[in-house]
């Protein structure tokens, strides 16, 4: 996609980068990986890509604080007028999903269409919450290689883990090569997250469901779950894929997107 270009918004500098022309998709990747997530999508559609690194993670340096699903939102509608884009398909991938949820309660003005992969509603469990707390310590001891070790085999699919080794190798490198400190505030932004189920019916944008068939961290059932609760919502399930669809298996997943993206009005 494009060269790396940064703005500042609210106290912190944000990197990212713009390609392609045609209405807007911006993308929010999944945790702990960056932007760079994204390459696979690369001008599969007539669109102008917009994609940016979370606050202290890829090449946005950390900021103050944890980094909550609300600030990943307004950081992207910032951008969003940092560019002068009135409105976005806005698609977002696990974390990336959390706060496309997150913009859709906060920015609905700004949104076009919305595409979770990945991803659910409901907020953390208090067990979950604790399970992210003692891995961020962990990872603060221990550094990025930690994370990968912890996450990567219920990141990929069995068919990943199994056939594709190179994509097991990409997704580490993303995970590797961010800084301890910016994983465990997102980490922490992920566990203080809301529970978005009451605010699906709200949604009256035309929105994708998509998950892959072997995700293990947020299963086929979370996905029906979002596709029940949004009203003019559809679901499409990624074969011989995990958590990370779009890595896993980017042919079925840029059909499902591609498809979408074609079905909106103009």
């Amino acid at each position: 996609m494009g060269p790396t270009l940064t703005f500042r918004i609210g106290g912190g500098e944000i990197a990212y980068d713009v390609a392609g022309d045609g209405p807007a998709l911006l993308l929010l990747h999944a945790f702990p990986l960056s932007r760079r997530m994204w390459d696979p999508q690369a001008g599969v559609a007539p669109v102008r890509v917009v994609r940016f690194d979370v606050r202290g993670l890829g090449e946005s340096p950390p900021s103050e604080g944890i980094v909550t699903m609300e600030r990943i939102a307004d950081d992207a509608a910032g951008l969003l007028d940092h560019l002068g884009i009135a409105r976005a398909t806005v698609v977002g991938l696990s974390m990336g999903g959390y706060a496309a949820l997150a913009f859709a309660r906060r920015h609905a003005d700004r949104l076009r269409a919305l595409v979770l992969s990945d991803t659910r509603a409901a907020a953390d469990t208090p067990e979950a919450r604790a399970g992210r707390a003692v891995l961020g310590e962990k990872i603060r001891l221990g550094g990025a290689a930690v994370a990968a070790d912890a996450l990567l085999d219920k990141l990929l699919g069995a068919t990943t883990r199994s056939r594709r080794p190179e994509v097991a190798g990409r997704a580490r490198r993303l995970i590797e090569a961010n800084p301890p400190a910016g994983i465990c505030d997102a980490l922490a932004g992920i566990a203080a997250r809301d529970d978005s189920t009451p605010f699906l019916r709200e949604i009256r944008v035309p929105t994708l469901v998509v998950v892959g068939e072997e995700d293990e961290i947020t299963p086929p059932s979370d996905a029906e779950a979002l596709r029940g609760g949004i009203p003019r919502s559809a679901l499409a399930v990624v074969p011989e894929a995990g958590h990370l669809a779009n890595l896993e298996n980017p042919g079925a997943w840029n059909a499902a997107l591609v498809g979408f993206l074609e079905g909106l009005e103009p």
